[in-house]
């Protein structure tokens, strides 16, 4: 390549660069506009007198920001017919189940004037001071806008103020993103890349990290990638729309409530096209154009095929032309990482022989040239994955991914900006989980150690440390699909300098992914007491000979204040400091969704070592007034600490569901100890009666199985007895009669030992149905010397997803 033409291109990325930088910060430059929330009288007086908020403005003006009345405009912040559906998706923190909608009426949208030519003309000089490493702008304030926001706030009519300027996007919340149970290629290994671990660990989302997709159109105002602002560096916007936007969409898809999430969408995309400015087709140039608008550490993304220049054949990796392999080469040279479509020909690139007759894709071979790229190979979704039918292949692969059955935005050429696809595919749908795995380690790299990797370390990594290799690795010769979790446990230390604590799901449970039935119910770490515990560290910690025993809570007294205590472990790296958990009761329930939480507290553990040592929180109190009542309940802990946050609730059932298994600082007691014989009132005679819940899903109706679980001894009954309604959409089979408050029920027999199905059906959303499980022991149980269960078990596609537990038995003397 020619260094003339090297600098003209440069020059024109430098001009392109300037442009972006100005846009940026003139949008910075506005005046301001603000949210403000008034208090309920000051909201009042607004609502009389629509130049109240005016005149608090004007009031508020700091020096240097004078607009007039005529020039402040004041707004709803929300429209009243969107507030209903924002509502309904709205996803709260586990800290804040009980969440109250605010009143949006008091909430106002102000913008002051518009940007003034003075403004204007101090862009230029705004962005020179503002300039980063690379061509991104600093994300700040203007002064006088946050002048304005702090006298604002001083104001007594005043509830709330802040900016409406654009910035990054939260920490990643892929649950009430609808589509994102389709993304296995987000699971754990073998399955997936494992994405959804690597987002636990800080700069997991790809936070500073720039991405470029190179390739020749793409929708970027489609509804799931427009607020990512992903913006086009250069050339034409010109074709192959549907197969940009489904490439951006695996990377991008916003962390919203639409469609999917992106594997990095704290990632910076940008877009180059290989039809340039002027109409021409230069792959080349398409990536120098890249390369200079990127730093060390950034990724380009080759989404494109070539013609070979043998045969002329098509469907060959782009660095078959020497052109493309010496643009690649020298991005790699700049600390830039490429990645590259291994293309779709089903060709043995082993086997490719040159113009000058070498074998330059064969690593075998001395012919053999390497630019440093990251050539991407597919596979089929399942497991075991093999070789996709149509994946070039050979010893220059160095990964694979997916390359059928990738779920992601989609559009048309007319531009239509709601469609997605289940079908994405071809080593162009595998490329850009590559790159998502490879924008995890950097922006994980540079968090944790203050630098991104070399693109010769980052494909070492990628390529060794685990990964999945295909079904026969001989044959296929792909590659190895990357695991995030081997690589990150391996090269930093479990993300290095970052603690994982959790809360035993069950007796033996080590923190990784729940997948035992009883693991989701049964926590020994939520501990209820009717009385203070004088040294719990020594009554309930590590060496106290507690460790494994579930019988240590006391049964729920009506009038009585209570103690609880949460028992915690960390397997991280590094010590938790600042824990909070917070602690829920609800009712008895074979499912217990976050929608029947009522929440007792919060405690805080300063500190909780390495190495899985048994941690004991301080006493918690549960005044007597908040108690419900005498009875057995359900106990729910989440925990979070500073490295390890609280975990945010999914809005779907089905990540409901995923969120219960794979979230180990969240526990459920739903375990509870009879431990004397019943009082002998009431019928039946001689049998407890334990009242339950059976509730539906929190979303829409869904089929569900109710079981019964028995492990009572010789002699014992039980009975389950149920609103008339419910036997009859689940099927269940026994006595009806009516009781006394003229209830219709059936009384369902159930054996005391083994496994019973018990009924099957379509349960309503939110619903919620009273029910009793009667049961009937032998007198000797309650001497102790044995451990008698019976649970009911929910089950929804064949999966667990709630349990309810009665141990008969005495509670753990301390």
């Amino acid at each position: 390549m020619k260094l003339p033409v090297v600098k003209a291109a440069v020059c024109n990325v430098l001009g392109v660069l300037s442009w972006w930088a100005s846009t940026a910060n003139a949008q910075q430059q506005q005046q301001p506009r603000i949210a403000l929330k008034l208090t309920e009288s000051a909201h009042k007086q607004q609502q009389h007198d629509s130049s109240f908020i005016t005149t608090l403005i004007q009031r508020a003006q700091p020096e240097g920001l004078r607009v007039s009345a005529p020039h402040i405009s004041v707004d709803p912040i929300l429209k009243s017919q969107r507030l209903a559906d924002l509502t309904s998706r709205v996803v709260p923190t586990a800290r804040f189940i009980t969440f109250n909608v605010p009143n949006f009426d008091a909430w106002y949208n102000i913008q002051l004037g518009s940007a003034s030519g003075d403004q204007a003309r101090s862009v230029d000089e705004t962005a020179t001071q503002n300039s980063t490493g690379t061509d991104e702008p600093r994300l700040a304030l203007p002064k006088h806008t946050l002048d304005l926001i702090h006298r604002l706030h001083g104001l007594a009519e005043v509830e709330s103020v802040h900016a409406l300027y654009p910035g990054p996007p939260p920490v990643i919340n892929a649950g009430d993103d609808p589509r994102s149970v389709n993304q296995g290629y987000l699971n754990a290994a073998p399955q997936g890349i494992n994405a959804r671990y690597a987002w636990g660990f800080p700069g997991g989302d790809g936070v500073g990290v720039n991405i470029v997709d190179v390739e020749q159109g793409w929708n970027l105002n489609h509804e799931d990638l427009v607020a990512a602002g992903i913006t086009i560096i250069s050339g034409q916007n010109a074709a192959w729309f549907g197969h940009g936007t489904s490439v951006l969409g695996e990377m991008f898809m916003v962390d919203n409530q639409l469609g999917g999430i992106g594997i990095v969408p704290g990632a910076k995309g940008r877009v180059v096209s290989q039809h340039r400015p002027d109409w021409s087709y230069n792959t080349a140039d398409a990536i120098l154009d890249a390369a200079a608008h990127l730093s060390f550490g950034d990724i380009i993304l080759l989404e494109a095929q070539e013609y070979d220049p043998v045969s002329g054949l098509y469907y060959w990796p782009v660095e078959v032309a020497d052109s493309n392999f010496d643009a690649i080469q020298l991005a790699t040279a700049m600390g830039i990482t490429v990645v590259q479509a291994g293309c779709n020909g089903a060709y043995d690139l082993d086997q490719y022989v040159s113009l000058s007759g070498k074998r330059i894709f064969d690593r075998s071979s001395a012919d053999f040239r390497d630019s440093g790229a990251i050539m991407v190979g597919g596979a089929n979704s399942w497991v075991p994955h093999t070789r996709w039918y149509g994946s070039n292949y050979g010893s220059r692969m160095d990964v694979y991914a997916w390359a059928e059955a990738v779920d992601t935005a989609d559009t048309d050429a007319a531009g239509i900006e709601n469609w997605y696809t289940g079908w994405f595919g071809g080593t162009s749908g595998a490329s850009p989980i590559i790159v998502g795995a490879a924008a995890i380690l950097q922006g994980i790299s540079q968090v944790l150690r203050g630098t991104k990797m070399h693109p010769s370390v980052l494909r070492e990594v990628l390529t060794t440390n685990g990964g999945t290799p295909s079904d026969n690795p001989a044959v296929d010769r792909i590659g190895i699909m990357p695991d995030l979790k081997a690589i990150i446990d391996t090269i930093f230390n479990g993300a290095n300098h970052t603690a994982d604590i959790y809360i035993r799901d069950h007796v033996g449970d080590t923190g990784d992914t729940t997948t035992t039935p009883i693991s989701i119910s049964a926590s020994p770490d939520i501990i209820i007491r009717q009385h203070p515990i004088p040294n719990p560290a020594t009554a309930l910690g590590a060496g106290s000979g507690t460790e494994t025993n579930p019988s240590l809570s006391d049964p729920v007294l009506a009038g009585q204040s209570h103690s609880l205590y949460i028992r915690l472990l960390n397997r991280g790296a590094a010590a938790a400091s600042n824990t909070t958990a917070t602690v829920y009761w609800s009712e008895p329930a074979t499912l217990v969704t976050p929608n029947l939480w009522h929440e007792i507290g919060a405690v805080t553990i300063p500190s909780i070592p390495t190495g899985d040592v048994l941690t004991v929180s301080p006493r918690l109190d549960w005044p007597a007034a908040g108690v419900p009542g005498t009875g057995h309940y359900c106990f729910v802990a989440v925990a979070g600490a500073d490295t390890d946050p609280v975990p945010v609730l999914p809005g779907t059932f089905p990540d409901f569901v995923r969120f219960v298994r794979e979230k180990n600082n969240v526990a459920w007691r739903n375990f509870n100890v009879v431990a004397s014989r019943p009082d002998g009132t009431g019928s039946p005679k001689g049998f407890h009666k334990l009242p339950v819940k059976i509730p539906g899903a929190f979303d829409e109706a869904r089929e569900f199985v109710i079981k019964g679980v028995g492990g009572l001894p010789k002699g014992s009954k039980v009975r389950l007895q149920v609103p008339q309604g419910l036997a009859e959409v689940m099927g269940m089979k026994g006595c009806g009669h009516r009781e006394r408050d003229g209830q219709e029920v059936v009384v369902v027999g159930l054996q005391p030992g083994g496994v019973v199905d018990i009924g099957r059906g379509v349960l309503p959303a939110g619903s919620l149905a009273d029910c009793e499980l009667q049961v009937k022991v032998p007198d000797e149980v309650y001497k102790g010397g044995g451990n008698y269960e019976f649970a009911l078990v929910q089950e929804w596609e064949g999966v667990e997803v709630g349990r309810v537990t009665w141990r008969f038995g005495p509670v753990a003397d301390l």
